[in-house]
């Protein structure tokens, strides 16, 4: 009754100072002599932050929903490199490259440690920070991303083919089948708009850095996971089983009539979760 009782509290009180949240702070680290845009929500006392990390050719504005949700958390949503307002480096741009990127973020806002939240790719993203920084991460929450390989390496290059040789053309029509289940025509025209904005050699790069074997080895995450999947083809039977071999300490969920942007879908649902997530494993 008691534990109830403070998660009934924790979301009232959410809600309450969600009315009254405040415009994101916008500041800039410095990484490998380039810029990388954050926003920065809540007090700078708090030396442990919830940081969100965005998706393939998306920004730190599709965590909209999400950034004022959380007043009683210091909350972080990182432009990676190449995208939003970030700088836009023509370098190779490796999951790791993206990970390095969110500790130098958390130097310049001097904070120690993190739940890090990955939509589609930024999965990868934080697992790779995971591996480079364990001790400065508390937790990842998992929405709608792969721990394991879409396919075999040579599947994946005919994958990418039509996207090298002309990837104005053809990333609209990967981009248009992946917003097919968003159901608001305004939502799925500014994701469409947000996402073809983003320069083509650093999507190209991107897609390039998510076919790396490297990164898709089973090494066990030993930190809390929240996996929030969307029910879809694109996920086989057995991806909770995966999932919980590389993960011990998970919570997954698989969420039906959502698309692959189901935090802005759900927005309400989703921030819960990882609320709950959160004071469950007492991580912030």
């Amino acid at each position: 009754m008691k534990k109830t009782f403070c998660l009934l509290w924790l979301l009232t009180f959410s809600a309450i100072a969600f009315s009254q949240s405040q415009m994101p702070k916008s500041s800039w680290a410095k990484f490998n002599d380039n810029k990388v845009h954050y926003t920065d929500v809540g007090s700078r006392k708090n030396k442990d932050a919830l940081i969100f990390v965005h998706g393939w050719t998306c920004n730190a504005d599709f965590w909209k929903e999400s950034v004022n949700a959380f007043p009683e958390y210091r909350v972080i949503a990182i432009d990676l490199p190449g995208h939003g307002q970030s700088d836009k480096p023509k370098v190779e741009y490796s999951m790791e490259y993206f990970a390095k990127s969110i500790e130098a973020v958390m130097k310049k806002a001097k904070i120690k440690n993190a739940v890090l939240v990955g939509h589609s790719m930024g999965t990868p993203v934080i697992r790779q920070f995971y591996r480079l920084y364990p001790k400065k991460t508390l937790g990842l929450v998992v929405v709608d991303g792969a721990l394991r390989a879409f396919a075999p390496r040579a599947q994946m290059e005919q994958f990418f083919a039509p996207l090298r040789s002309d990837y104005k053309t053809n990333a609209a029509r990967f981009i248009d089948g992946m917003l097919a289940p968003v159901k608001d025509e305004n939502l799925k025209q500014n994701i469409r708009r947000s996402m073809l904005a983003t320069p083509d050699y650093v999507a190209l790069s991107a897609m390039e850095g998510m076919a790396d074997d490297a990164i898709w080895t089973t090494d066990k995450i030993n930190v809390p996971v929240l996996a929030i999947m969307a029910d879809s083809p694109s996920w086989k039977s057995d991806v909770k089983e995966l999932y919980g071999t590389i993960a011990p300490d998970l919570d997954f969920q698989m969420w039906k009539g959502v698309s692959h942007f189901l935090m802005i879908d759900k927005p309400s649902e989703f921030n819960r979760e990882v609320r709950l997530f959160i004071v469950k494993k007492k991580l912030l």
